[in-house]
């Protein structure tokens, strides 16, 4: 076996299966930062899609036993179950150095010995770019269908008395959908290319209240039917309330006229400080993207920007003036955490309710 993928790395000390079921690492090698990965082994209730969706996972050490009551299997098994690669014995601090001076590159990981060195290295120099990959084609979900999750422990409140949401599925990671349940929402998952009239025409038999566009893989610039979708959304009249996460929120910043980049080595981990521009709040977020907004084209598109990374000051949030539609760059509903953003999704749901721009 042999995977040629972006290799990419991430910070956060947990959540290592949430990781390599995030839909939106699919099409990259993921390097743990932590030295040590898999000491509380996997279980079916952390995974945030159907699967392992990394091309390969890279760590340090890999804990020889894992201690979880949670836990049905070891990291190793559940890897080789998914048919995904890992290796150990990786320097991954001196390896996140290098992606960060260099920024993120492709690489190559294989099992089999036959392959030589020299091969390796030049599988990886011919891979694409993930600039113009529209990889969440593949992520999201073909067709539309209620999401049939529970709610979760922390947060009790009886899902489907509260608005419909249809859900524009680019990858979207389970706890999402958990997170719109717990406050009452019914959710529609749909396709991520799917039309506008279909969407405008369940807004107006009022079968739903609001859209929401989720996390995903790739270049959102590629990303080209959803952007069409959305901008006739957001030209609706009365105003459709939207809701976007990472890729999502990308997307609607195209959507809007504004622009995206890649970033060097993106925004990958746990402990990500974002400052909310009306209060001054600083927040600790969960984040996994490598593409961003450029802030002078919010602006200019008739943007407001809500939140900036302080980090390196991209953007981590806006709003479109006068309409009920904003987004975030960061994840409020990360499992296992933080948890200091997950108050955006109230106020998604405020929006639906009232339909007045935030």
């Amino acid at each position: 076996m042999c995977s040629v993928a972006e290799v990419v790395f991430n910070t956060a000390l947990t959540g290592y299966q949430e990781s390599l079921t995030d839909p939106s690492y699919s099409g990259q090698i993921l390097v743990q930062t932590t030295p040590m990965i898999g000491n509380t082994g996997v279980n079916p209730t952390d995974e945030e899609s159907a699967g392992v969706r990394v091309a390969g996972f890279v760590v340090h050490e890999l804990a020889r036993r894992h201690s979880n009551y949670r836990a049905d299997s070891d990291l190793s098994a559940y890897l080789a179950r998914s048919g995904v690669l890992g290796i150990q014995g990786i320097d991954t601090r001196a390896l996140t150095r290098v992606l960060r001076s260099g920024g993120v590159m492709a690489g190559a990981l294989t099992d089999d010995p036959k392959i030589e060195d020299a091969d390796l290295v030049a599988r990886a120099q011919l891979a694409p770019s993930m600039e113009g990959q529209n990889l969440a084609a593949g992520a999201g979900c073909s067709g539309a269908a209620a999401w049939e999750g529970a709610p979760t422990a922390w947060d009790p409140a009886a899902p489907g008395d509260g608005p419909t949401v249809l859900a524009l599925d680019c990858g979207a990671k389970t706890n999402i959908y958990r997170n719109l349940t717990n406050r009452g929402c019914r959710v529609i998952a749909a396709a991520h290319d799917t039309p506008a009239r279909d969407i405008i025409s369940r807004f107006e038999r009022g079968e739903i209240q609001g859209v929401f566009i989720s996390n995903g893989p790739g270049d959102p610039a590629a990303v080209s039917a959803t952007v069409r979708t959305l901008r006739e959304l957001m030209a609706h009249e009365p105003a459709i309330p939207m809701f976007g996460i990472c890729l999502g929120h990308q997307l609607l910043s195209l959507a809007i006229g504004a622009r995206t980049y890649k970033l060097p080595f993106g925004h990958r981990g746990a402990n990500q400080p974002v400052r909310e521009e009306a209060t001054g709040r600083v927040e600790i977020t969960s984040q996994n993207h490598g593409f961003a907004v450029d802030a002078d084209s919010v602006a200019a598109a008739g943007g407001v920007v809500t939140h900036v990374h302080l980090n390196d000051g991209t953007v981590a949030g806006f709003r479109v003036e006068g309409r009920p539609v904003f987004s975030v760059q960061f994840h409020p509903e990360a499992s296992p955490g933080p948890h200091d953003s997950v108050g955006l999704f109230d106020a998604f749901v405020a929006l639906m309710r009232s339909g007045v721009g935030v």
